[in-house]
């Protein structure tokens, strides 16, 4: 494990347009299918990283929450499967049904997507507005797996609440922390 910050990508960035599995129903997704008028979270995780097992119940959460409120949630697996084995689609699948994710959980087996957001880390958030300009990229919460801090949410959940209620969101935010993606060689 590489402990990695995300890329501070440019405020203001276009979303780029995937086309994805998700190998819970082997049905290919889009961003143009699956983007909110409200606004849409693209969040880069995967099955074996321990920043993403400590989040990803307040993941469910979040996710619940705001997408009963109109705000599109998309989580993303880019992980080189050959070497890292508990990313498989097959798991991927497993995990999503098990943590009853609301929202899908597509597999970028090329890592073209990944590269075309400059993820950096598992968890990654990025935040669009309706328009698919990125208005937040940052982390979830200051909650770490063994710093003693409760999962939250708090920082994604302002710039949410802020995007929802056409407030401004601070441009000062906090990098994500967790493993770096596993690319492939």
């Amino acid at each position: 494990m590489v402990l990695t910050p995300s890329s501070q990508v440019p405020l203001g960035s276009e979303a780029p347009n995937f086309e994805l599995i998700d190998p819970r129903d082997q049905v290919v997704k889009s961003l143009e299918t699956l983007k909110s008028a409200n606004g849409t979270l693209i969040m880069f995780i995967c099955n074996h990283c321990p920043f993403v097992k400590h989040v990803v119940d307040g993941l469910v959460t979040l996710g619940n929450d705001y997408m009963a409120k109109g705000i599109a949630v998309i989580a993303i697996n880019s992980n080189d499967v050959e070497n890292y084995p508990a990313d498989s689609p097959e798991l991927m699948a497993s995990l999503a049904v098990s943590k009853q994710f609301p929202f899908p959980y597509l597999y970028d087996e090329s890592q073209a997507v990944a590269k075309s957001y400059r993820a950096a880390c598992t968890p990654d958030f990025f935040l669009y507005d309706g328009q698919n300009r990125l208005v937040y990229r940052g982390q979830l919460d200051d909650s770490r797996p063994g710093n003693g801090i409760p999962v939250s949410g708090h920082d994604l959940r302002l710039a949410m609440d802020a995007l929802l209620g056409g407030q401004p969101i601070a441009e000062l935010q906090h990098p994500s922390i967790g493993c770096n993606i596993k690319w492939k060689m």
